[in-house]
């Protein structure tokens, strides 16, 4: 069981039972900070009393002191309602969907006060106290800035004095990370700093996973210094999807004091964005949706650690292990809400067929295996079926999370549409398989012959029996066109798969975004999704 202790802070010389304002601390890179998350979709007040400075949610700003946080203008930090704000490419970001969904589960909600100090593109020493971003060896392009755990530390004195001046007590809840992706390295392992090689994936990753363990004990300390609490702060955390997503899920396993979320591959990307000049976001971005969504099952989770006192654990493998025919691998789970559910209503079906069967199905893979089928054996496992019996004495592997959804044939045409459009015709309906792909959002559609090609498809049609794919030119991958008989795959922005638990909890905002997709109005499902995993040992029978 999972133990932290925060204790109520001192203003003087005045006990605080409860403190009036409550914070959460964020840090991180794209996502944390709302890179391309356009429009917004919480441009008003929170309704629970929640709230930001002034001078947004985002108080790391470049230009303005980022390495002198401590200059920065005191009127830019008086207390208002938190809500979504723009600057430039940044918007929404997860903070009103989880500090709301956080206060709206509570019988006395907390007024939270949400600020991230983080910045996209960032690797985690340089978001730490060693601010490597300042480092000579970084690259040029690279250096501008830093200062952002000192601006960090300056909000949380920010945040004291602004709710003393108001008669009013402050304590920090809990710290959110939301970072990893930049220290991916190009085959898979960990990228340590920007001058230094890539680590193997085993030692880089407990190289992140020790970097992430001390990155909270000191930010916890030194957080905890300034608003005079003891103990431990909490840290919740997403899985990225890059190789630091293991490592995070190693630091959960090891620091009782983190919390791994689960993944967020089931959010829509910010390839549905839009914003001027006529931009549509980046794959790796979420769209704005997809940050309040997110931010909401951070909420649902804080909440269940923090006031229920869950011993939280996301939706992950437990024990994997061969039938006695050898056919096929049973996986056991730790499942938050059970049971298990293969969903390919909500999130297309992923598969990526082979001759006889699939090499990956549902987000699963034996490797050196063909797959036959995916299906629920109980509550709380999975059976793999394979298309011919294991070999004896051979050993086999599982790993899950694939972004391919359905291989869609060849292309029959290609044609002109409106507004400089292009469309390509297929040689037959695709509808069954592409509906919970058009009811997401935009899809990729990449060819597998030929030169290597990708666009976002961003409407979906039926014409004379055959399904219709439009898209912008401008968006062709390297500029690169389709051609006439190529075979063409459906996949998703993020590798992902299909299995979820069956978490009842309520979301208390709903799709916001009827730009894309067919899902404006309706709540957001706040489902668990299974984490991903590589090179998951199985067991024999």
């Amino acid at each position: 069981m999972k133990a932290f202790a925060i204790f109520p802070l001192l203003l003087g010389s005045a006990l605080a039972a409860e403190p009036d304002i409550t914070g959460i601390w964020m840090m991180g890179q794209s996502l944390c900070d709302g890179s391309e998350s356009l429009p917004v979709v919480s441009s008003e007040g929170s309704k629970w009393g929640n709230l930001m400075f002034q001078r947004s949610v985002r108080t790391w700003l470049a230009k303005d002191n980022s390495a002198t946080p401590e200059r920065r203008p005191d009127e830019s930090f008086r207390l208002v309602p938190l809500r979504a704000t723009v600057n430039g490419g940044l918007g929404e970001t997860v903070a009103n969907g989880m500090a709301d969904h956080l206060s709206a589960q509570q019988k006395l909600p907390a007024n939270y006060l949400v600020a991230c100090a983080g910045q996209g593109g960032r690797q985690i020493q340089e978001l730490s106290s060693a601010d490597l971003s300042v480092d000579e060896r970084t690259p040029e392009s690279r250096r501008h800035g830093g200062g952002y755990y000192k601006t960090s530390l300056d909000d949380a004195r920010r945040a004291v004095a602004q709710t003393r001046s108001r008669g009013a007590r402050f304590r920090i809840e809990s710290l959110y990370w939301m970072q990893g992706e930049g220290n991916g390295g190009p085959t898979g392992g960990i990228v340590p700093t920007r001058w230094d090689a890539e680590m193997p994936r085993p030692e880089g990753l407990a190289w992140y996973r020790d970097q992430l363990i001390a990155y909270r004990r000191q930010w916890s300390a030194d957080l905890c210094a300034i608003t005079r609490q003891k103990g431990e702060l909490p840290l919740f955390t997403y899985q990225t999807l890059g190789p630091a997503g293991e490592a995070q899920l190693m630091a959960a396993d090891a620091d009782e004091s983190i919390y791994l979320v689960g993944p967020h591959y089931a959010v829509p990307s910010a390839i549905n964005s839009f914003y001027p000049p006529g931009r549509h976001g980046d794959a790796i971005h979420l769209a704005a949706d997809g940050e309040r969504w997110w931010g909401e099952q951070v909420g649902k989770v804080m909440h269940r650690v923090l006031h229920e006192k869950e011993d939280w654990q996301p939706l992950r493998p437990r024990k994997a292990m061969l039938e006695a025919k050898r056919d096929s691998v049973v996986i056991e789970f730790t499942v938050p809400r059970p049971p298990l559910v293969i969903d390919t209503t909500f999130l297309a079906r992923q598969e990526s067929a082979v001759e006889g069967g699939f090499s990956s199905l549902a987000g699963f893979r034996v490797h050196g295996v063909t797959l036959k089928a995916v299906e629920i054996a109980s509550p709380t496992s999975v059976r793999l079926r394979f298309t011919k019996s294991l070999p004896a004495g051979e050993k086999c592997r599982v790993s899950y999370g694939y972004p391919f959804a359905a291989a869609l044939g060849t292309i029959a045409a290609i044609q002109k549409a409106g507004n400089g459009d292009e469309e390509l015709v297929l040689t037959r309906s695709f509808a069954k398989e592409l509906k919970p792909l058009s009811d997401e959002g935009a899809f990729f559609v990449t060819n597998t012959s030929g030169t290597n090609t990708r666009v976002p498809i961003r409407s979906v049609r039926e014409e004379k029996g055959v399904s219709v794919l439009r898209y912008e030119p401008r968006e062709l991958r390297n500029g690169t066109p389709f051609a006439l008989g190529q075979a063409v795959v459906a996949q998703r922005p993020f590798s992902y798969g299909n299995l979820r638990d069956s978490d009842p909890e309520k979301s208390v905002y709903t799709f916001g975004d009827a730009t894309y997709g067919t899902r404006a109005g309706q709540a957001y499902p706040l489902w668990n999704w299974c984490v991903l995993f590589s090179d998951f040992d199985v067991e024999e029978p």
